[in-house]
């Protein structure tokens, strides 16, 4: 039987239950499993977001988990491009993204190269953007800015 590589990626921003439970479900999946965390400058990039966390650090803080064989920092936008630099056989994902215009095709793409694409239930109590609406009401900014939106 050929090795299951995984592969959960994420900012991994303001580290939460959330991201635990993604990264134990997905090691209950595969022989091996890589997190990719996002680099500070494709969350910038991509959603518009800059990290609370630094990237060196959420590498570090990931890294330490023990359901966590490897980490990989994502520099670039495409999985395919991701794919051809790791080579997962699964790419872990919250369900939030099942039936959406990007999970379906992350689906496509993934699947042309053999990927098979594995949904976990999104822990929706508790996300990254709460936590920085949570903060900057503390600080007094109250951001709620449409960027922040975006699950990490």
């Amino acid at each position: 039987m050929p090795q299951r590589i995984g592969y959960a990626a994420g900012a991994f921003d303001l580290f939460h239950v959330g991201h635990l439970n993604v990264l134990r479900h997905a090691r209950e999946h595969c022989d091996v499993l890589i997190a990719g965390v996002v680099s500070d400058e494709m969350l910038l990039q991509v959603k518009g977001v800059e990290p609370v966390i630094p990237t060196l650090e959420r590498v570090e803080i990931v890294r330490s988990i023990r359901f966590v064989d490897r980490v990989h920092v994502e520099t670039v936008p495409d999985k395919l491009d991701t794919w051809r630099e790791v080579g997962f056989t699964h790419f872990f994902k919250g369900d939030d993204w099942r039936g959406t215009e990007r999970g379906l095709r992350l689906e496509r793409e993934l699947g042309a190269v053999g990927v098979e694409v594995v949904y976990f239930p999104y822990t929706a109590h508790t996300s990254s953007t709460a936590l920085r609406r949570a903060l900057s009401l503390l600080e007094g900014t109250a951001d709620a800015s449409p960027a922040l939106a975006q699950h990490s």
